[in-house]
């Protein structure tokens, strides 16, 4: 069994896509638009273009992502995604992607459980945790 991430960009999955593919190499395996379902079933008032259904994968992770209702509203409160980058120049580099046009939480240091760690809010409203495990 797996837990996958399900996220609602309200509008921005594929801006989220293309950003999160600069950041941190995210590969889109699937995205289907509103206009491809059968019924357009859900499809928000003029929405046909945006996003139903789209799978990331980050690493070894799978993200998935949908545009929801379109509403402009998101709210992404409760959780954070936690990246476990190999070393600690790869911690660097994605906190510093991530963290453009975001806002920085807990600037990446060293701390006693990790070489690295860090807490920022992407410019998506996502909270993400970068730690660098212990060797």
């Amino acid at each position: 069994m797996e837990v996958t991430p399900y996220v609602f960009f309200e509008g921005r999955s594929e801006e989220a896509a293309e950003f999160y593919k600069k950041a941190v190499g995210a590969q889109v395996l699937m995205m289907m638009r509103y206009k491809e379902a059968p019924d357009q079933q859900g499809c928000p008032q003029g929405g046909g273009d945006k996003i139903m259904h789209m799978s990331m994968k980050i690493g070894d992770s799978l993200v998935q992502a949908s545009d929801g209702r379109c509403s402009g509203k998101q709210d992404f409160k409760g959780f954070a995604l936690s990246l476990t980058p190999a070393n600690d120049a790869d911690a660097e580099k994605y906190f510093n992607a991530l963290s453009a046009g975001g806002q920085v939480q807990m600037p990446l240091a060293k701390t006693f459980f990790a070489s690295k760690f860090g807490m920022l809010m992407d410019r998506f409203g996502i909270m993400w945790m970068i730690y660098v495990k212990p060797a």
